[in-house]
């Protein structure tokens, strides 16, 4: 008979801890925390894999949450130090602070975007990667979310989101804007898909 590894359990557990804590977030705002559980790692690693690592310039992470996409991200290959989370949960910016210590972890609100990040990203960004609940959210503050992600990112650079819903978060009518959609991701709970949008 084969028992799992001590690195394994330890594992699962982290990830049943995280769950709890937000399931907690969730009750207590369910509008700011957006989803009842963190994303699965089928969803992480989908949302990940549009990140070339061997690009230049910071990787901004907008509600990284307990960090399963952040996970994804360095498992990837970015360096944890390119990494700029950006969380409006104090308990998961600490969290996090804990787990990427090498990472610019800025405690604030994303829809907020070119005041909180103004001053800290210099470089144009290689990638902005979002776990945000859009839906959640007016037409016009998704818009605007999306024209601030638009400044900070490098030309072609990918703005990467997902959903439960059927539609996209953002139109698809840009000009200058192209998006892409993912398969469904029917392993993540409830089903997502990822939508990737980059300027021309």
């Amino acid at each position: 008979m084969s028992f799992p590894s001590v690195a394994r359990v330890e594992k699962k557990s982290l990830r049943l801890d995280d769950e709890m804590r937000f399931i907690r977030s969730w009750f207590e705002k369910p509008l700011a925390t957006g989803a009842v559980m963190p994303s699965g790692r089928a969803l992480a690693r989908t949302m990940a894999n549009y990140v070339d690592p061997n690009s230049t310039g910071p990787v901004i992470e907008l509600g990284p949450g307990t960090g399963p996409v952040t996970e994804a991200l360095v498992t990837r290959g970015v360096d944890p130090a390119r990494l700029v989370l950006v969380e409006f949960n104090p308990t998961f910016c600490a969290l996090l602070r804990t787990r990427y210590p090498e990472a610019t972890i800025v405690q604030g609100d994303a829809y907020r975007l070119r005041s909180l990040l103004g001053p800290l990203v210099r470089d144009p960004a290689a990638a902005m990667v979002s776990g945000l609940p859009l839906m959640t959210k007016p037409m016009r503050t998704r818009l605007r979310l999306f024209a601030d992600a638009m400044h900070f990112l490098a030309k072609s650079a990918p703005f990467i989101q997902f959903t439960y819903a059927v539609v996209p978060p953002i139109p698809r009518a840009f000009d200058a804007v192209s998006a892409e959609g993912s398969d469904v991701i029917w392993l993540n709970l409830p089903p997502a898909r990822v939508w990737v949008y980059r300027g021309h």
